[in-house]
């Protein structure tokens, strides 16, 4: 009897042991076709991006270029960053001013709307789910028409003779979108926040006011360290959108030279003979053609590319661990 229970359990964990192993097969695959899927057209670039502009074209090309350059990325490099490294940093600094007045005054908003009671709370909760919902389309009249007369609810008079001022293709218009709660997808921070807030003990308020904490001190000293997890996603949803927007900023700063999507969208939107010819005189080659103008395009979109890629190759796992336990606290 005992023999028969032991032949049992025995084929009972050799199934169980068989099937897990199938399982771990079948997941492996399944993420290395997703992984293929994902990469397979950046892998496809590498060929084009990498090859002298005179390879371009040859069918023995497939997946490694014959011989080796970097003609393309200096040439795109050349034209999406005309102050060199320096236009960049700029993009990025933007970006990176636009991503703390968001998650400052988001933060505030969502703490104020999850934890202070008071009176329209619920109303003005609804104006922020309203915010994220309506098309953002519907309100860029508006807005540019105050960007353009823009007179500090009346305050400038008393600096200005004229009593208003036109932020249009100045930075300041999208500092105060992002200030006000209209920068890129910031409805969404703020209830992030405003979720993040409420899962909070209120135990942890309670305390510092025993302590002798304020209402500010409070905030700063202890909810906002609390709420790393919330700041960290925010944070990196809010660079990775910021630097990549081209609605807000093709309207309200549209020459701005500081803004890597700027850049790349007047890049990609370039005359083909013009870049054509710029390859031809630059580098001095003549025979550069339509694939050259195709291989320039592709090394820009992957120069422009860069600081999204540290910033994921950084914040990956940070991001992950954030969005699994920001709704989980308390």
């Amino acid at each position: 009897m005992t023999n028969k229970k032991a032949t049992r359990r025995d084929a009972y964990m050799a199934k169980k042991k068989a099937f897990g192993f199938v399982s771990s097969v079948f997941l492996f695959l399944l993420v290395l076709g997703l992984c293929f899927v994902i990469l397979n057209p950046i892998l496809k670039l590498v060929p084009s991006v990498f090859s002298r502009i005179e390879d371009l074209g040859n069918p023995n090309i497939v997946w490694l270029p014959m011989n080796f350059s970097v003609v393309s990325f200096k040439a795109a490099a050349r034209m999406i960053m005309p102050e060199g490294m320096l236009t960049m940093v700029k993009s990025v600094l933007y970006a990176a001013i636009v991503m703390f007045l968001q998650i400052f005054f988001s933060a505030m908003a969502g703490y104020s709307l999850a934890r202070v009671d008071f009176k329209g709370r619920k109303i003005v909760f609804f104006m922020v789910i309203l915010a994220f919902l309506v098309p953002r389309q519907s309100l860029l009249l508006a807005q540019y028409i105050y960007f353009n007369h823009f007179d500090a609810f009346g305050l400038l008079k008393l600096f200005v003779p004229s009593g208003e001022i036109n932020l249009i293709d100045k930075p300041a218009a999208l500092y105060i979108l992002a200030i006000f709660g209209f920068g890129v997808k910031q409805s969404l921070f703020v209830l992030i926040f405003s979720q993040f807030f409420k899962n909070i003990p209120k135990e942890l308020e309670e305390a510092a006011l025993l302590d002798g904490c304020g209402f500010y001190k409070t905030y700063f000293k202890i909810m906002v360290p609390n709420a790393v997890p919330a700041i960290s996603t925010v944070a990196v949803l809010s660079f990775v959108w910021n630097f990549g927007d081209t609605y807000y900023t093709r309207y309200f700063n549209p020459n701005g030279a500081y803004i890597g999507s700027i850049m790349a969208q007047k890049f990609i939107g370039a005359n083909k003979n013009a870049i054509i010819n710029a390859i031809q005189n630059w580098y001095s080659i003549p025979t550069a053609s339509d694939l050259a103008f195709d291989a320039v395009k592709q090394a820009g979109a992957l120069i422009y590319l860069i600081p999204l890629l540290i910033v994921y190759m950084f914040a990956q796992k940070w991001l992950v661990e954030n969005l699994e336990n920001s709704g989980l606290v308390g």
